[in-house]
């Protein structure tokens, strides 16, 4: 029923976000990259990795790394560049590679110095609910893209779609990353990713946070990274129209969330087979 309703949004004209078209006839966004800033060498490693994989595939490609990580397990964590170091290093990106970018804004005075360099502002999901960010990411006039809080049901995201809309937010997207279910555990509810999708905004699905096993590491987030593909793959059989992927070429030496983020050896066969699955999909809306 629920992807009945998603495909019959979307039989018409696409979702703009940024310069992306999302919709049942358009081809899946892949929203990859480090999940903080790396040094220039790996982050260049990645996003040309992630931009030709995904152009042999035919998927849409943004490129996304955290100037700062503000919400960390422990103060010693590393949070990246800082803003402006970081903000330089993904202009640079998004011009030798010709991609667009995405990061996180926390604060409220981050999103116009943002806006000139990100193509998407992405809100972080235990930051979701605060007005003043999303009044000031829905100003700057760039599209937002907004993570469900591990805390909130999917229908309550519709409070944050009317927060940016009547902040002036046109282009809004909504990012499943998993609900906490007791300790040290996230769960994908795929009723509920029917429900997010049935909010009228496209759905994307964080493939690698949703993996995370919070706070079970010793003062660092653990995770599944081994069942990333097997929620990637779910995630666009139901119909999601992008996902979000972290990634590294060493993940043990990744600077945040290293328990989680993706090989980039792994990734031909993981895009590959989740391209596979869109077109299938796309053939057959009614199955």
């Amino acid at each position: 029923m629920w992807r009945d309703a998603w495909y019959a949004a979307t039989m018409s004209e696409p979702w703009q976000i940024g310069p992306f078209h999302l919709g049942r006839n358009e081809s899946l966004l892949v929203i990859g990259g480090p999940c903080v800033l790396e040094d220039p060498s790996t982050n260049d490693t990645i996003a040309e990795t992630l931009r030709d994989l995904c152009g042999e595939l035919g998927l849409q490609y943004c490129f996304k790394a955290s100037f700062d990580k503000a919400n960390r397990s422990s103060i010693t964590s590393a949070r990246g560049p800082g803003l402006q170091e970081g903000l330089d290093e993904l202009a640079r990106i998004r011009d030798k590679f010709d991609v667009p970018v995405t990061t996180d804004v926390h604060e409220s005075a981050q999103a116009e110095v943002v806006s000139p360099i990100a193509d998407i502002l992405q809100v972080p999901a235990f930051l979701c609910r605060q007005t003043d960010l999303l009044h000031a990411c829905a100003q700057t006039g760039r599209p937002v893209n907004v993570k469900k809080g591990q805390f909130m049901a999917p229908q309550e995201m519709e409070h944050v779609i009317n927060k940016l809309t009547e902040s002036g937010g046109e282009q809004i997207m909504i990012t499943e990353r998993g609900t906490f279910f007791g300790y040290h555990r996230l769960v994908n509810d795929f009723i509920g990713l029917g429900d997010l999708m049935d909010l009228g905004v496209p759905a994307c699905f964080d493939v690698t946070h949703s993996t995370q096993l919070p706070g079970a590491g010793k003062g660092v987030t653990a995770g599944r990274s081994e069942r990333a593909s097997l929620l990637a793959r779910a995630a666009v059989a139901a119909g999601v129209s992008a996902v979000f992927l972290e990634c590294h070429p060493v993940p043990d030496q990744a600077r945040s969330d290293s328990s989680t983020v993706q090989p980039l050896d792994v990734l031909p066969s993981l895009l590959q087979s989740i391209a596979d699955i869109r077109q299938v999909i796309q053939r057959h809306p009614s199955t």
